[in-house]
Formats: structure tokens, sequence, C-alpha cells
């Protein structure tokens, strides 16, 4: 009984691969993220896959970039939400740069400066509202090229002024 389990071990090592002879090996990293929002403030896109690669479509006719619209589910039980764009709001090829406005909740966003897009009533039961980003001027026949461009939102839960 024990020469056929030395026999079985032995022909086990001898049938595994050894570090030294092992053939190419393959890896693959994958980076996981998961968004669970709490009860009390969320803001996020209705499809998650928003934000990841949005296209403006130039249009020749009219001069002007298609806009990108997406719906956000708003909820903060504790006051309003503001926003603002953090940082540049322009598309920018090297040597030009196109402005882009963005919008939300009908409510125009500036660089570093709150505006309230959701008021205390609204947002407490949850809402929706859509985020719509557009180039406001025509695009001027110089401006030719691969535009790519950062947009940043930052939403603050603002909390409910007690009187």
């Amino acid at each position: 009984m024990l020469k056929k389990m030395v026999f079985v071990t032995a022909l086990g090592a001898a049938l595994s691969p050894a570090p030294g002879f092992a053939a190419d090996d393959a890896r693959s990293s994958i980076h996981i993220t998961a968004n669970i929002p709490n009860k009390q403030f969320h803001v996020q896109p209705r499809d998650p896959e928003f934000g990841k690669d949005e296209v403006m479509h130039y249009n020749p006719v009219t001069r002007k970039l298609s806009p990108v619209r997406q719906i956000f589910d708003v909820k903060n039980t504790e006051g309003s939400v503001h926003a603002y764009v953090e940082g540049n709001s322009w598309l920018d090829n090297g040597s030009n740069q196109i402005v882009i406005a963005v919008m939300f909740n009908n409510v125009p966003l500036f660089t570093g400066i709150p505006q309230e897009v959701v008021d205390d009533a609204t947002s407490t039961p949850g809402t929706q509202a859509e985020m719509h980003i557009f180039a406001p001027f025509p695009i001027n026949s110089s401006q030719s090229g691969l535009y790519t461009g950062l947009i940043t939102v930052i939403f603050d839960a603002v909390p409910r002024v007690s009187l």
C-alpha cells in the first residue's frame, strides 16, 4: 500500500508543472468600482455608463455640436442640492478651445459658483433632473480638429436652515 501511494505522489509531482518549467502565463487586471448611495443624499445618472465616452457630433449645416443629455436621480433628505462646475468647461484640441455650457435641472452651472439645482421640498422625497451639456455658440470653420475635454460637476448636499 505504501508503494502505491508513493508512486501516485511521484506521478502527480512529475505531471504538475514545476515553476522553472511553466509555460507562459497570462494575467488580467480588473478594476472594479461599486457606488452605493446612502439613503440621505445621492446624485447619480440613470445610465451607469454615462460619462465614460460621450460624443458631441458636429452638424455642418447648423455649425453646432449635438448636446449631451442625461437624467439623474437626486435626493437629499436633509435639505437642498447645489452644484457647480469644477475646473475647465471647454473642449480643447491643443490649439483651439470650444466653450461648453452645463445646465442641471434647467439651472446654468458656472465654474466654482454653487447654484441651487434642486430645492429642499423637491429633493427630500427624491426626484429626477436632467443634465444638459452643450456648446452655446456656433463652431467657427477654422476650429477643425479632434477636441476632447473633461468636465467635472460637483454636487453638494446643503443642510436645511431652521428658523
